[in-house]
C-alpha cells in the first residue's frame, strides 16, 4: 500500500524504531547483499580460471572501490542533508539536493570512463598487479571504467531513495542489476560445454575469460541505473531528475563535500589500502607465494565484505530515520535508534562470524580447490579477520551516526581509522616487525586489519559517547526549564 510524503514522515518521526529501522533496513539490506553476492560470483567464476585470474579481481577491486567511494561521497552527502531538509519541509531544497548529487555523479563518471582507459597500464601497475596478474587486470578493470558513469549514477539514486524512506525502489535496481550480473557472468567468461559446480554444463558461452566478467558487470550496471531512474522520475513519491534541476551552486558543493567525505574516507581509504596491501604482498611475500596471497586476500575480502554488508544495510535504515529526527530536533529518539541499531548488527556479526570462523577452510576451498596455497593462506587471513567482528557494529554505526547527523569531520575520522589511519601504519610495520617465516610472511599483512579495527573501536567510543552527551542534555533541556 502507498502511503504519502507526509504520512511518511510522521512514520519517520514517530513509528517505533524498532520497528520502523528494521522496514527500512531490509530492501537496503537485501541490495547490499545482492552487490556482494555477484561481487563474490565475479571472484568465483573468475578464480576457476586461474590464481592469477583470480588475484586480478582483488586488484580491480580497488579501482571499483574508488568509484564506490566517489559515488557514495556524492550520494550520501546529498542524500543527508536531502533527508533532513525534508524532515523540515523544505521539497525545494532537496530535489535541488538531489539533482546536483546526479548529474555531478554522471560528469565524474564520465571522466573516469576517459582516463581509466587513457592510463590503462600504469593504473594496473599501481594497483598493484604482478606480471602474471596484470594482463586479467587490464581486461578486467577496462570495462568497469566504461561502466563508470552507470555505476556511479546507480549507487547515487540508490542513496537517494533510501534517504527519502524509499529504500524498497533503490533494492529493485540493485537486485535486478545484481541477478542478471551473476547469470552473465559464465555466459560470457566460459565457452559452452564448461562444467559448472561440479554438475552443471554451460550449453553455450562467448570464452571471453576474465573481460567477460567485466562485460557482465557493466551491463548488469546498466541496467540497474535504466530502472533506478525510471524509480525516480514514474513514481509520484519520489524526487525526479531533470536537468532543469541541477542548480549547483559552490555553498551547495560545499555541504555535499562536508556530509559526504566521510563516505570518501570510509571507501576511499579502503581502497588505498588495499593498493598498499597488494604492494606490500609483492615486496614482502617470496616470488612464488604473491599471486596466491593475492589471491587469497582477494577471497577473504569480498567474502568479509559480504559479511560487513549486512551491517552497512542495516545502517542505511538507520540513517533517514537518524536524520529525519535529527532534522525534526527529536535528540532522544536519534540516540534510541542508534543504540537499537548497535544491538541488532553486534547479534547478525556474532552470528555470522561464528559460522564463518567454523567454516573458513571449506569457504576458500569453494573459490579456489585447485592452490592449495591459497586455501591456507585464505583460511588463516579469513580467521584473523573474523577474530575482532564483535567490535564492527559498534565502529559502522558510530560512522553512520555521525553522518547523518552532520558532524562531517568526526565522521570523516571515524571512517578513515579502521582503513585507512591505524591499518595503513600497520601494513607498513607488521610484515617487517613479526617474527615470521617466508612461507607465513603473508599472515602479517592479514594480521594488520584486526588490529586497526580494535584501535578504530577505541577512537569511536571517544568520539561517539561525546556526541551521545550532548544529545542527551539537548533532550532533558525542556524539562530543566
Amino acid at each position: 500500500m502507498k502511503i504519502s510524503s507526509a504520512e511518511r514522515a510522521q512514520m519517520m518521526l514517530h513509528a517505533p524504531v524498532s520497528r520502523i529501522i528494521p522496514q527500512l533496513a531490509v530492501p537496503t539490506i537485501i541490495s547490499m547483499l545482492i552487490t556482494s553476492i555477484y561481487n563474490m560470483a565475479d571472484t568465483y567464476f573468475v578464480s576457476q580460471i586461474s590464481t592469477s585470474a583470480s588475484g586480478a579481481v582483488g586488484v580491480v577491486f580497488s579501482v571499483m572501490g574508488i568509484i564506490q567511494a566517489l559515488s557514495f561521497t556524492i550520494g550520501m552527502g546529498s542524500g543527508a542533508p536531502l533527508s533532513q531538509a525534508l524532515g523540515s519541509g523544505k521539497t525545494d531544497e532537496a530535489r535541488t539536493l538531489a539533482n546536483v548529487g546526479f548529474f555531478t555523479a554522471l560528469m565524474l563518471g564520465a571522466a573516469i570512463l576517459v582516463l581509466g582507459n587513457v592510463f590503462l597500464d600504469p593504473i594496473v601497475g599501481f594497483l598493484g598487479a604482478t606480471e602474471t596478474i596484470a594482463p586479467h587486470a587490464k581486461a578486467y578493470a577496462s570495462y568497469i571504467f566504461y561502466a563508470a558513469p552507470f555505476m556511479m549514477c546507480s549507487f547515487v539514486m540508490n542513496n537517494h531513495l533510501r534517504f527519502q524512506g524509499l529504500a524498497t525502489y533503490g533494492m529493485v535496481g540493485i537486485t535486478t542489476g545484481g541477478i542478471l550480473n551473476m547469470f552473465l557472468d559464465p555466459l560470457f567468461i566460459f565457452e559452452g560445454g564448461t562444467e559448472l559446480f561440479g554438475f552443471l554444463t554451460l550449453p553455450f558461452g562467448f570464452g571471453l575469460g576474465t573481460a567477460g566478467a567485466a562485460i557482465a558487470t557493466a551491463i548488469s550496471q546498466f541496467v540497474s541505473f535504466t530502472i533506478l531512474l525510471l524509480q525516480c522520475n514514474l513514481r509520484r513519491d519520489t524526487i525526479s531528475i531533470h536537468p532543469r534541476h541541477f542548480r549547483p551552486t559552490a555553498k551547495l558543493y560545499g555541504k555535499i563535500l562536508y556530509i559526504g567525505f566521510p563516505s570518501l574516507g570510509r571507501q576511499g581509504i579502503a581502497s588505498v589500502s588495499n593498493i598498499l596491501l597488494n604492494n606490500t604482498v609483492k615486496a614482502c611475500v617470496a616470488a612464488a607465494l604473491q599471486d596466491p596471497a593475492i589471491s587469497a586476500i582477494s577471497i577473504v575480502s569480498r567474502f568479509v565484505m559480504f559479511i560487513n554488508s549486512s551491517v552497512i544495510g542495516f545502517g542505511q535504515g538507520f540513517q533517514p530515520v537518524c536524520g529525519f529526527n535529527y532534522g525534526a530536533g527529536q535528540y532522544s529518539r536519534v540516540r534510541k535508534a542508534f543504540w537499537f541499531s548497535v544491538k541488532v548488527t553486534t547479534v547478525i556479526l556474532l552470528v555470522l562470524g561464528l559460522i564463518a570462523f567454523i567454516f573458513a577452510a571449506p569457504i576458500i576451498t569453494a573459490f579456489r580447490a585447485e592452490d592449495a596455497e591459497v586455501i591456507r593462506i585464505g583460511t588463516v587471513a579469513l580467521r584473523l579477520h573474523l577474530s575482532t567482528i564483535p567490535l564492527w557494529g559498534f565502529i559502522v554505526m558510530s560512522n553512520m551516526y555521525t553522518q547523518s547527523i552532520g558532524y562531517g569531520g568526526r565522521a570523516t575520522l571515524l571512517s578513515a581509522s579502521r582503513q585507512g589511519i591505524f591499518l595503513i601504519p600497520a601494513l607498513l610495520i607488521l610484515p617487517r616487525i613479526l617474527p615470521l617465516s617466508e612461507a607465513n610472511m603473508p599472515f602479517a599483512v592479514a594480521a594488520a586489519q584486526p588490529l586497526a579495527d580494535v584501535l578504530s573501536f577505541v577512537m569511536a567510543i571517544f568520539i561517539t559517547a561525546s556526541i551521545l552527551k550532548q544529545f542527551r542534555e539537548k533532550a532533558d533541556a525542556p524539562l530543566k526549564s
